[in-house]
Parts: C-alpha cells; structure tokens; sequence
C-alpha cells in the first residue's frame, strides 16, 4: 500500500511541478570512511527523517489508549479497592469538620449571588457528593465560593434586567449559568485541555484574588452596619465612598456584625497563639479554630433568638417582620427547588456576554487550589481530570437547584490540615450538609444578616496577597509587579471581570514581548578545571579521585562555552574570547518560530558583518557598484580593516530550540545566502549542535542545513570537507575511549615531567592539526582494530548521530571541532 503512494505521487510530482530530488545532501553519499573520529569498527548510521504517517500514528490512539482514557475518567476505581478504616477515620473527622464549616459559609455566600440562602446548601451538597467521583486530589473541596458568588450575582443582576419575567426567580439565571459554563468546562476536560490554564500566570491570579477580596470586603461593609441604601453591586471605590456617607444610618445590626467579626479573628489568634505555645497540643487547637465560623454564627443565632422570639411578627416558618434587625428568615426543608432548569435562547443571551469571566473564574480557582496542595501534600493532580470534575458538578448540580461551584481555598485549606485520606472525605462533608437542609432550617431562622456579613469578610481576608509576598515578587520578576497593582487597581474602580481581562492580558503581553524580543548569545571557548576543598581535582597528584571517590572519573580539564559579553552574569574578569578568527558560535535564549526569527538573525548578521570583512574586497570594482546601504569605507581608510577575520563558520546552538516553523527556517536560509555572499568566493559553513527534535531536524535538512555544499570548484565537490562524528562505546569502562583519553592524558603528564594543568595541554594546544589529530586516534586504543575484529572488545562503537548529516552534531564541542577542522582552506 505505501509502494502505490509513493508511486502515485512520484506521477503526480511531474506534471505538479514538484523537485523530488532538488536535495542531494553531500553530493555523494558521506561514508565512515570520510570521518575523522570514525573507523571500520563503528557501525554505519544513516538517520532517517521522521513521516507525516509516523507523526499521525503517533497521535492516533489504540484500542488500549481509548479504553485507558474512559477508566481515567473515573480515578477512584484506582483506590476504592483498598479502603480501609483508617482511611475512614481520617474522612471521617476531615469531612465532618469541613461539613461544619461549609454550611455557614455556603448560606453567606449565596447572599452574594443575590439567591435565597437554600441555594448556598444546594450547591455545597452537590459539590462535595459528586466531586469525589471524578476527584485526583484528595484535599479539594467543591461548593460554594466568594468571587464566583460575586461573578454569580453580576450575572442574575444583570440578565433580570434584560430578562424581567424571571426577577422573582433569580436562580433561574443561575442554573443556567451553571450548566453552560459546566458544560464549556466539561468539554474542555474531557479533550484534555487542562493544559490551557497555564495560559494564566500566578500574577494574574494574585491580582484577581487580591482584588476581588477588597471588591468582595467593601461590598459587605455596609450590611455589617446595617446600611441597606447602598448599592454593593457598584465599583468598590464607589460603595466604599457611598458608605462612608452613609455611616450615620448605622442600625443595632452593627452590633451583631462588628463583634462576630472580631470574635472570629480572636478566636483565630488565639488558637494560633496557643498552638505555639503547646506544640503538643497543636492539632487540638486547629480544630477549635477550625469551628470557630459554626461556633460564632451558633452563638450569634442564640443572641438574636433570644433578641427577637416573641415580637410580633417574629415567628419561625413566617417572613420576620419589624425584627431588631435583619435575620435570615424562611428556609425551606429539603430540596425544594429541584426541577430541571431553565434553559433556552433567551436565558442564554442575557448573560453571554458574562460566560467568559465565569469559566475563567471556574478555571484558575479550582486548578491552582489543587496544584497547590497537590504540590505541598506530594502528589500529582490532572487537570484535565478535575476540570470534568468541575464540568460534571455543575451540569448536575442545577437539577437539585445549585449554582456555578468551585474549588475554594479555605475550605480545602482545612480539609488538609484535618487529614483527609481520600475524595470520600466529600461524601462524609455531604450528609453533613444534608442533615443541616433537613434538621437545622428552623435554627436558621434566626441567624442575623450582619454575623452572615463578617464570616465573608473573614472568609475573604485571606484571599489578600500579603506584602511579604508582593516583595518576593519584586525580587523574582519586577516586571510583574506592576501588572499586579493593575489587576488590583481595574478590580477596584472598575469590576472584577475587567481585572481578570487586564490582568491576563498584560501577562500576554509581557509573554510577547519576551518571545518577540528573544536575545540570542555569541558565545567564547574557556578552559576550566573543577575544584574541590583546596585543591583541583585533576592537579595530578597520585591517587587522586574524583569526588565520589570512583579513582575512574575522568577529572581532566574541560572547555565551556560563555556569551562573550558576560550578560549571564559570569564574572567580567575571565577573557571570553571567539575560540576561532572568522567562527562564530550564536546560542538562542530560547524558541526560535516565527516572532523573534527577525531579531535573532538581525542580530547574529550584525555582529557578524561588524567583526569581519568580505573574503573578497574587489566584489564591487567602483564605488558606484555598491549598493546604497553598504557605502564600504571612507575614502584613505579602505585598507583600515584589513586586520579582520574573514568569515569561515558559524555555530548554531540549538539547546533551548525544541520546533521551528516555515518562517523561522526561511530565514535562515536568507541569512545564509546573504553571508555566502559576503564570504564569496568561499561558502560559509553552517554547523548545528544540540537539536532534541527530530522534526527540526527534518526541517533544517531539507532547508539544505546538516550537510556541506559543494564548493566553488565543481572539481573538488566535497572531498575536501573532513565530518567528526561523536561515537558512543557499548563496551566496557576498561576499553572504553573514555579510558583511552585518560591514559593518554597521564602519558602526556609523564612526558612534560610536571604536574602542572597548564603546561602540557598549552603546549598540545599550539601543535594541534588536523595530520596530528588523525595520527592519535589511529594509534588510540579507543578507536583501533585488533586481532578480535572490529575495535575494542568487538563491535563495541556506535555513531551517535547519521553520518548523513555531518554537520548537525550532538554538542558545541563537537561543531567547534568540526568547524575548526575545516577552515583550513578557507581564504585567509
């Protein structure tokens, strides 16, 4: 079948127009036998580009990869297996605790999305119930959050003005909102695109907490006080300044508020304090601190039973009116809102415009939780898994009534601390929250509105990044720091959604402008020696070992590549030199595609042209056949750069280059020509080192890189060039070239009569040629035959790379050694 394919399109190739045999890589097939390194015992490797049908059934999945796909889906049949008791008992006491502390918060948080407190409990029950299906983290708990409530209430405050007839029904929104934004959610997971979320930088999330906090704090001032004639849906810095003015109508709310605030951050203190003090009983007060949220609204409930039972008006199961002030009133028992939701055109377009901002908020918040304390606690969570966890969540949790849900960090915070073993903690947390939607809704009764005000006030606090944190960000990245303070300060006088755009794309943009303005490095040669207490490791000295104490390391002097300019903050003082007149090794800082090609070869030409000089000055026989951008010199200094290099090679570091694209290779090929001109009559030899791709290499080959062209003399075709391969050894370390290296390193010590790292390689240095180059290697163990056939310990050698593409090569070292093997005939 693959015959007839190419055999077709060898047909259609023809009349198409298409050059199937435009690239002839070495003119003649390179052999081992042209390599200098190589011998007869090293196996012959010919490297094989990589086929579009190879990349597609890369990408095609079998029957085993479908079916381990669905059992992914579906992470606790990898564990449920082997519960035990004791991972009970750790679910237990997490999921009851966490149970504790979600009932509160879930009822406040739904006042924030503008819905009756029941629908606080709903989605809190279905977060937990379904999470731990799907669930690849043990800590996360789904429900109720405060900056997606917030989201939540924009949207139903929103759309029951564009949408009126269901202003008596606001969940309606709600669970509409929900199930689309699940179902984009959904989606996304299940293709396994969690990796989209590393689009958002921790900056951006930082800001968007930060300034939702502050949104979220200011927006609550008011009912702490009993204000009820401000509007908390305006800007912050608008209800901040409308509530000031309106202090003076402060109610005896305040009283319920302001101490319930300061009871929880005393509570909170003092716990901490005495966890301090009494180590030994450290877990004891991490718990009590853990309830303070349900001791304080128990105790506040208390109060204002106490306050109100008996006014008139005041009566469990009827609308409270004229109370001492404002309590939560009816909530209905059970599920009494369970139908299946509302969702049709209309409900859709009320709030499309606002579904960008709610799955961006489903997105960061549940992910970043996870990583996090998937990172503190040791283990790894999948994104796109827990993104179908959240997608799943909120496609059917509107059936029973609840809202857009997500992971939240308090809550997740506690779970950890309380040591929960597995997901199951979520279904512990659930009959917790449903004995409180069947058994506690008369106690509810009472709870005053401004209690409910101060747990979001606390919940929130800590979602504020500290200054301590904002200073570490300066000291990693100062760049960042101001789109920080923006995010802060759009979610301030602007809104939540516009601080999560700004944020984002201001991280965009900084991303951008880094790829776009990526600065490549020309590089210089330094010898160095490892150093180790007082003395070098390769001083000479007898017996001396390496530092694991292996007397087999190899602890001669090495040579390293620094940028010539020292930006990469090496010291200043060391000379970094270009290892060769008229060879230029060129480093990329990192991706080499389409938006920084320009400016990195823009760059690499520039550098060039300024430390070089034409191979040939007669190129233009009168000033008038110079183009206009390249005058040439003033006149009386013509012969002022005689004293420059001409061009002869140049080093391409490709370590940080994993693909390249068509307009990143084309100009290269542009910069190659433009320097071929320069360097004419000679050609300019392009060596590559350290490529990881396989389809770089395809591509760079077929743009005519990898192997050497044919020289001005048609004659002398490529016999002239001289490939060094790097080979690897298969055999023993005894037999190896390693081995070899050593022992020759040593005899060259003995020679010199000295223990003195500098004499003897110095003086190799300045005799080395290519004759002499050839010479040690034959009579090198490492690389000769002997009587068992085919090198050291039989065929024991391997070319590491094809000995079709001699120029691409496995590291710097081994361009350089290319390079500088063949610039001997270039013009001088």
């Amino acid at each position: 079948m693959a015959v007839t394919r190419k055999k077709i399109g060898h047909a259609l190739a023809k009349p198409l127009g298409i050059k199937l045999d435009y690239r002839n890589e070495t003119g003649a097939r390179t052999t081992r036998g042209e390599s200098v390194f190589s011998v007869s015992s090293a196996d012959t490797f010919v490297e094989e580009e990589p086929t579009v049908q190879e990349w597609f059934a890369e990408i095609t999945p079998s029957l085993k990869d479908v079916g381990r796909y669905f059992y992914n889906l579906f992470p606790f049949l990898r564990w449920i297996g082997r519960y035990n008791l004791q991972w009970l008992y750790g679910d237990l006491v997490a999921g009851i605790t966490v149970g504790a502390v979600v009932v509160p918060q879930s009822m406040a948080y739904a006042n924030l999305a503008l819905l009756p407190v029941e629908f606080g409990l709903y989605s809190s029950f279905m977060g937990v119930l379904i999470y731990w299906f799907f669930a690849t983290s043990k800590d996360i708990t789904i429900g109720p959050v405060a900056v997606l409530s917030t989201v939540t209430g924009n949207v139903v405050s929103n759309a029951t003005a564009k949408l009126p007839q269901y202003a008596d029904t606001p969940w309606v929104y709600a669970n509409c909102l929900a199930i689309i934004g699940g179902a984009i959610v959904c989606f996304l997971g299940l293709a396994r695109l969690g990796f989209i979320v590393e689009l958002i930088s921790l900056t951006a999330i930082s800001a968007f907490m930060t300034g939702s906090a502050i949104s979220i704090a200011v927006g609550q001032l008011p009912a702490l006080m009993g204000i009820t004639t401000v509007n908390n849906r305006a800007e912050t810095y608008k209800v901040f300044i409308n509530f000031l003015k309106a202090l003076p109508q402060t109610k005896l709310d305040a009283a319920m508020g302001l101490t319930a605030l300061a009871m929880l951050y005393l509570i909170r203190s003092g716990c901490n304090f005495a966890a301090r003090k009494f180590p030994s009983r450290a877990k004891t007060f991490f718990f009590l601190s853990t309830l303070r949220t349900a001791f304080v609204i128990l105790l506040y409930t208390g109060i204002s039973a106490g306050a109100n039972h008996g006014l008139p008006g005041v009566h469990v199961g009827v609308k409270p009116k004229n109370p001492k002030f404002r309590i939560l009133g009816v909530v209905p028992r059970g599920f009494t809102h369970a139908q299946v939701p509302t969702v049709d055109t209309a409900v859709i377009k009320s709030f499309l415009s606002d579904l960008p901002v709610l799955v961006i908020v489903l997105l960061i918040e549940h992910i970043s939780i996870s990583k996090s304390f998937g990172r503190v606690n040791n283990y790894t969570i999948d994104p796109s898994q827990e993104l179908v966890a959240i997608g799943v969540t909120n496609l059917l949790g509107p059936f029973l009534g609840a809202y857009p849900a997500t992971g939240s960090f308090s809550r997740t915070a506690i779970k950890s601390k309380a040591g929960v073993r597995t997901p199951f903690a979520g279904v512990i947390t659930a009959l917790v929250v449903l004995l409180a939607i069947y058994a506690l809704t008369a106690v509810f009764y009472y709870i005053p509105q401004a209690s409910l005000s101060a747990v979001i006030i606390h919940a929130v606090g800590d979602l504020i990044t500290p200054p301590n944190t904002v200073y570490q960000y300066w000291k990693v990245a100062p760049l960042e720091v101001p789109i920080f303070f923006a995010g802060v300060l759009v979610t301030v006088f602007s809104s939540i959604e516009n601080g999560i755009y700004v944020t984002i794309g201001l991280s965009a943009g900084v991303y951008l402008f880094r790829l776009f303005k990526a600065q490549g490095r020309f590089l210089g040669q330094v010898k160095v020696h490892s150093v180790i207490g007082d003395h070098l490791l390769d001083d000479g000295r007898g017996g001396e070992t390496g530092p694991i104490g292996d007397t087999n390391v190899d602890t001669s002097t090495r040579s390293i590549f620094l940028p010539i300019d020292h930006r990469d903050g090496s010291n200043p003082s060391i000379d970094v030199e270009a290892p060769y007149p008229g060879v230029f090794i060129y480093r990329f800082s990192e991706s080499f595609n389409y938006p920084n090609a320009n400016h990195y070869l823009d760059y690499l030409v520039q550098t060039i042209m300024s430390q070089t000089r034409r191979t040939n000055a007669a190129t233009y026989g009168r000033p008038g056949d110079r183009p206009w951008n390249d005058p040439g010199p003033k006149p009386g200094k013509e012969h002022a750069e005689d004293d420059k290099p001409t061009l002869k090679a140049v080093i391409l570091d490709f370590s940080s280059v994993n693909n390249v694209d068509i307009t990143s290779v084309q100009n290269l090929i542009d910069v190659r020509n433009q320097l071929d001109k320069y360097a004419s009559p000679d050609r300019v030899n392009w060596h590559i080192a350290c490529i990881n791709n396989r389809w770089t290499k395809r591509a760079l080959a077929n743009a005519g890189f990898g192997y050497p062209t044919p020289e001005t003399d048609p004659s002398e075709g490529v016999k002239r060039w001289k490939p060094i391969f790097s080979v690897a050894e298969m055999g023993g370390h005894n037999n190896s070239a390693a081995a070899a290296a050593e022992a020759e390193h040593n005899k060259r010590l003995r020679k010199w009569g000295s223990t003195d790292i500098e004499v003897a390689p110095q003086e190799e240095a300045s005799s080395s040629d290519h004759d002499s180059i050839e010479k040690r290697v034959s009579r090198s163990r490492a690389y000769s035959t002997n009587a068992r056939g085919g090198g050291v310990g039989g065929d024991t050698i391997k070319v590491v790379h094809g000995i079709n593409r001699p120029l691409f090569h496995i590291d710097v070292t081994s361009a350089l050694q290319a390079a500088l093997a063949n610039v001997e005939h270039k013009t001088h």
